[in-house]
């Protein structure tokens, strides 16, 4: 049976309760992050933590930690657990009050953390897989971690009922990002990815992907594509925490280029490998 952190302390899965009147639990008031553990390591905890700050502030919810207190909290939890490669999910929400839909005068924000133990998806990084276009229709402030994940779920359903790994979002034809993941598409050698707007989340992934092809000589564009132009891209490939740099090479039975992972994506996971067993090793 795990450990959970549970506000500040570690207490068994078994021992968790959760209010009827939690605010995350009836309204999705709340944030939420995902942190990789590679070799016992948390991976980019420092961007994951500040982005969590980040959410928590611009939804006016006070995180009752200090930076370096919570992220030694989750060094712990990791420890406990026995994790070796696997994810950290830590959600806060603004906690427990009579249901109203304005924000409560006095409440306690309520944080919990656990692990899982999650291998890498080798064989779909070099595989590659399919994706589906689905309408965004999400808010607009998807640059909140948010609890709020329905108009997510539903888009990932959609893809995966198609027989889709991924469902890549678009408002009317330009794209988005994906419901669990941010967008590129690769042509001439040169990467498009939609700016860091209110529109997409920016992932922690997705800011070590560019730092890499600054390192790397390759040219970004942060420049919104359309849809028609994503079908007659080079390459296309999708970031996220847990797929980490993944190729996609079919969108709605349309052969994405060759049909088979491009060079340039190829590259940059050799690149995103070297660099994950430098920072482990470090």
């Amino acid at each position: 049976m795990e450990w959970i952190l549970h506000n500040g302390e570690f207490i068994r899965e078994n021992e968790l309760n959760v209010s009827k009147e939690d605010r995350g639990y009836q309204f999705g008031d709340g944030i939420y992050e995902v942190i990789r553990v590679y070799q016992g390591n948390l991976f980019t905890a420092k961007e994951h933590i500040d982005r969590f700050y980040d959410s928590a502030e611009k939804i006016k919810i006070v995180i009752p930690y200090t930076k370096d207190v919570f992220h030694k909290m989750m060094y712990d939890l990791v420890e406990m657990n026995e994790i070796d490669n696997g994810q950290v999910y830590v959600q806060i929400t603004r906690g427990e009050a009579m249901r109203q839909h304005h924000f409560p005068q006095v409440t306690s924000p309520v944080l919990v953390a656990y692990p899982k133990k999650v291998e890498r998806p080798v064989e779909m990084m070099e595989a590659g897989v399919k994706a589906a276009f689905v309408e965004d229709v999400r808010w607009l402030r998807c640059d909140i971690k948010s609890l709020n994940l329905l108009g997510n779920v539903m888009a990932k359903q959609e893809a995966h009922e198609a027989g889709a790994y991924e469902a890549i979002l678009h408002r009317g034809e330009v794209v988005t990002e994906g419901s669990s993941s941010n967008m590129y598409g690769i042509k001439n050698g040169v990467i498009y990815t939609h700016p860091a707007t209110n529109l997409i989340l920016n992932g922690i992934t997705r800011r070590v992907i560019l730092e890499l092809c600054k390192e790397q000589g390759i040219t970004v564009q942060e420049t919104a594509f359309t849809k028609t132009e994503a079908l007659e891209m080079d390459e296309i490939f999708m970031s996220s925490t847990t797929a980490e740099i993944m190729p996609i090479i079919q969108i709605d039975g349309q052969n994405i280029g060759e049909g088979v992972p491009g060079e340039l994506t190829k590259k940059l996971q050799q690149a995103f490998e070297a660099n994950l067993k430098l920072t482990v090793k470090s």
